[in-house]
């Protein structure tokens, strides 16, 4: 089993934090704070913001895309959702002073935006999982460079190996050319490693599936061809980094997943909370 990668007086003391839901959550206290917890949720439809009275606090935002290939394990853009928006934002607002967005009932005012529609600029962060799936539209590919080049932030996450990333380096390049935008490897000495928590290295998250087929033997989901995680990026001409690319990792299924398995949690779960705060406090400050 792989330990966090977080020092350990970190990983303490998040550990204890995590740790505090995910008990309450087993003994069925969260069926009421958490309004009925992740497996309420998993499979549910997409959320449009016109469906969500959402204000100015902060709101999980999903692109929707086309997907034209099939990764093993994935869905395409649904991958992870919505139990890991929905987790990840009750963790945020429970781990930080973030101001959360929810409904009248307490739960999470998490949206699915697509490249094209205007309310993607209500959302300074948005995400995609299963990238390596993709197909950006010409207007979607100007859609997301003018969302980026006006301030937004764009983390993509959960694709393995290098077929995958061939597939969503020839999406973005449709948005932000090589010429203008390089895609840069992350040193571990970049703000997103060391904001509310310092990160030792880079995680590799499996999937809880994978975890349990090879009994917690390997992290890598496409053997030799996915060894090692990446944590690339694309900054703007000032530095601000705007896409954040998380390869051969998968952060998202350590928020959607965390109240399945304790071993898992302790394992992966707290590594993608940390690294998931870090990423929204820089998106969200820069």
């Amino acid at each position: 089993m792989a330990s966090p990668v977080l020092p350990r007086t970190s990983s303490r003391w998040i550990c204890g934090l995590l740790a505090a839901g995910l008990l309450a959550l087993a003994a069925g206290v969260a069926e009421a704070q958490w309004g009925g917890g992740w497996r309420r949720w998993r499979g549910g439809p997409p959320r449009f913001p016109s469906e969500v009275a959402t204000d100015r606090s902060f709101a999980f935002a999903r692109v929707m895309f086309q997907s034209v290939r099939r990764e093993r394990g994935g869905y395409g853009w649904s991958t992870d959702y919505p139990d890991a928006d929905y987790n990840f934002m009750i963790r945020l607002s429970e781990l930080t002073k973030t101001s959360v967005s929810f409904g009248k009932y307490r739960e999470p005012n998490h949206v699915v935006v697509r490249l094209t529609d205007p309310e993607i600029f209500d959302y300074p962060f948005i995400f995609m999982s299963d990238v390596g799936t993709a197909f950006f539209s010409d207007d979607e590919a100007v859609g997301l460079r003018r969302y980026l080049e006006q301030g937004g932030f764009l983390w993509v996450d959960d694709f393995w190996g290098p077929a995958a990333w061939d597939t969503w380096r020839g999406e973005i390049r449709k948005a932000l050319p090589s010429s203008q935008y390089p895609i840069v490897d992350l040193p571990l000495s970049h703000p997103i490693f060391r904001g509310m928590f310092d990160m030792e290295g880079y995680p590799q998250i499996p999937s809880i599936q994978h975890w349990r087929q090879v009994g917690g033997s390997t992290t890598s989901e496409r053997g030799r061809l996915s060894e090692q995680p990446h944590f690339r990026g694309i900054a703007d001409e000032h530095g601000r980094l705007m896409v954040l690319m998380t390869h051969n990792t998968d952060v998202a299924d350590g928020w959607e997943r965390e109240g399945e398995d304790t071993e898992y949690f302790l394992a992966y779960s707290i590594d993608a909370y940390s690294i998931g705060i870090n990423v929204l406090m820089y998106a969200m400050t820069h």
